[in-house]
């Protein structure tokens, strides 16, 4: 069983930064990789990045430079920095578990999920 909380959403003026936060508990076998989504209103569900247990993270092409995912030493807490908002990284963000197998932690293999934490970037 995965247990995952996301915190840290709110909102934010255009250039600024928020650190979001993505508490995890349960079977550590199913989170080898934790993954940042998020979904705009309107839009479909799409990848911000991954990490993986071994520190091995990806990115969006688009997010590169701007966002950063880190975990700290337990990996109890996975976090994402975004910095440089602009008004289209607004919606629902979400993180998410998966087994980790694959050290690129493809999008597909994300099994369990958090309830999300919402962004709004004022323009």
């Amino acid at each position: 069983q995965v247990h995952l909380v996301e915190s840290g959403g709110g909102s934010v003026q255009s250039g600024g930064s928020l650190r979001l936060s993505c508490a995890t508990s349960g079977d550590v076998r199913n989170m080898y990789c934790i993954g940042w989504f998020r979904q705009a209103p309107g839009k479909e569900r799409e990848g911000v990045g991954t990490i993986h247990r071994n520190g091995t993270t990806t990115y969006a092409d688009p997010l590169k430079g701007r966002f950063t995912i880190t975990q700290d030493n337990t990996r109890n807490t996975i976090f994402l920095q975004m910095n440089g908002l602009k008004p289209e990284d607004r919606g629902m963000y979400f993180c998410a578990s998966a087994v980790g197998g694959d050290y690129s932690c493809p999008y597909a293999d994300f099994k369990w999920w958090g309830q999300g934490t919402q962004v709004t970037v004022a323009t």
